[in-house]
């Protein structure tokens, strides 16, 4: 998560985003849950996880839960597909991991890249569990648009009404394709895209906590799973083990404000990225010396894409490279200081005569998932927007929408479009209202400690975030990675933030101070 996002063309305010493995139906078998899990959850709680060997060591299941928690005895339900590797030592218990998103498989994340993700101490002592929340992936899931050309034009399409001389136009075709977008969701997803808010989502996890016997919930999440982590310890803070937060989001702030300051953060990314260029990639910088010519060069690079398109360099490809695409993919390589070489690749395309389109749209696609004439491997570009919607809803006064453009483009004068002020066109027509409850201070009281790992360069969650989630919660404890980039744990982490949250999860340590990894 860390802020709305806008579907196809209006897909400007960006947030952090694999099919194969056996799924079958929880029946019988396995140990019976010892610490009971929401009370609506009744027969659900009776369930057996019945693992199936799913190769390369790995367990999958599916388990089902209620669809509408507030009424579990409807009769409707949704499929969450599990899948673990188990300890290979002395097990402490369960470690449920979230990618975020929302919208990211936890399933696909584990099953596939369990060995990258959790240190080999972590695979020792504990059975590490990922999930699809509901509406994503292998669960019942959001489908939208299905057709590769539909896909295609909702996500790059440059047509219609230019911004610049029919505001109005281009604002009612934003609506109209808004619209178009969100009764796709609604015909293709079903009944179930009414249920696939963020609370219904800890209730799973809570129901999956207690039929694989854990006592407690052990977790380690990024980015949006990190809000979902305090929803968790809000709702259940009876059933808190080890908590592991890394990307934090502040769940405090309103959307628009995590959109300002998501805004802010990519803007010290491409600062950074401007100002380190020549040390890094010397004579290879394509913009002129100086921090600020750096910034202005790439400026009037991304509105003269967004005024004058350019097409596909790749003539098979047939695309169009507009503004709101170069931006994904700026933004795409700002997530992982390792790709700044990309980035670099793109702006070198781009300036050359005649540019050439090939990077822009290599990491635009990465971003969504996207394969030219295949369409979207995952459900996750889809997942996140109805997420988005299912959880928050839009503003819709225009006077308000109009200043907030004008506060958007102050936080980040590089890479702001000057599009007009508009309803967010997906949630905009949505056809259910929110279901998540308000957001109000989490403080969690009496928890055992909490760690809050934050990046001081991550300009998706930017480290504030992390900075005032760890001084509101009564026990956090806050961990400050010195780089750049979204999120930091992984097996091949800087030792210093592996040991630390190794320690952590495996015998409850906590640094006396923090320790300022990364330095």
């Amino acid at each position: 998560m860390a802020g709305p996002g806008e579907p196809g063309r209006a897909r400007r305010r960006l947030a952090g985003l694999l099919l194969a493995g056996l799924v079958v139906a929880a029946t019988s078998a396995c140990t019976a849950p010892v610490a009971a899990p929401d009370a609506a959850a009744g027969r659900f709680a009776e369930q057996r996880i019945d693992w199936q060997d799913c190769e390369d060591g790995m367990e999958c299941a599916t388990v089902l839960a209620p669809m509408d928690w507030d009424d579990p005895g409807d009769g409707r339900t949704i499929e969450i597909p599990v899948t673990r590797h188990r300890a290979t030592g002395d097990r402490i218990g369960s470690l449920f991991m979230n990618p975020g998103g929302p919208g990211a498989s936890g399933y696909d994340d584990v099953r596939d890249g369990w060995e990258t993700l959790f240190s080999a101490r972590l695979a020792e002592r504990f059975d590490l569990i990922g999930w699809d929340p509901r509406g994503v992936g292998r669960t019942t899931p959001v489908v939208c648009y299905t057709g590769v050309a539909e896909v295609e034009d909702h996500l790059y399409g440059v047509g219609g009404p230019d911004w610049r001389t029919d505001p109005e136009g281009w604002v009612r075709h934003m609506e109209e394709d808004g619209r178009a977008y969100a009764e796709a969701c609604a015909a293709g997803t079903g009944e179930a895209l009414e249920f696939i808010d963020s609370d219904s989502t800890i209730r799973d996890l809570d129901l999956l906590r207690a039929l694989v016997g854990d006592e407690t919930l052990h977790y380690l999440g990024f980015s949006n799973g990190t809000h979902l982590a305090q929803r968790y310890l809000d709702r259940f803070p009876e059933r808190v083990g080890r908590l592991v937060l890394d990307g934090v989001v502040d769940p405090l702030i309103d959307r628009f404000r995590s959109e300002v300051e998501q805004e802010a953060g990519f803007e010290l990314a491409i600062t950074r990225f401007v100002e380190q260029c020549p040390e890094r990639f010397g004579a290879d910088c394509p913009f002129p010396a100086g921090t600020a010519e750096g910034l202005a060069w790439i400026r009037a690079l991304l509105l003269r894409v967004d005024e004058h398109p350019l097409p596909a360099s790749d003539p098979a490809d047939g695309r169009t490279l507009g503004g709101a695409t170069l931006k994904t993919a700026i933004t795409e390589a700002l997530y992982d200081e390792r790709h700044w070489t990309e980035l670099l690749e793109l702006l070198r395309e781009l300036a050359a005569s005649p540019p050439v389109t090939d990077t822009a749209f290599s990491l635009a696609d990465s971003y969504h998932g996207f394969t030219p004439g295949e369409g979207l491997a995952t459900n996750a570009a889809d997942a996140f927007v109805a997420i988005n919607c299912a959880d928050f809803g839009t503003e819709r006064d225009l006077a308000l929408l109009e200043a907030r453009s004008v506060e958007l483009a102050r936080a980040a004068p590089t890479l702001a479009l000057d599009e007009p002020a508009h309803v967010d066109p997906a949630c905009g027509n949505w056809r259910y209202p929110p279901r998540l409850p308000p957001e109000h201070e989490i403080r969690g009281r009496g928890l055992p400690p909490i760690l809050v790992v934050s990046t001081t360069g991550d300009p998706a969650t930017p480290y504030e975030w992390g900075v005032r989630v760890a001084e509101r919660l009564e026990s956090g404890v806050l961990v400050t990675n010195h780089g750049e980039g979204h999120t930091v744990y992984r097996a091949s982490a800087d030792a210093c933030i592996r040991d630390v949250v190794d320690d952590f999860l495996i015998d409850g340590a906590v640094p006396r101070e923090d320790p300022h990894c990364g330095r």
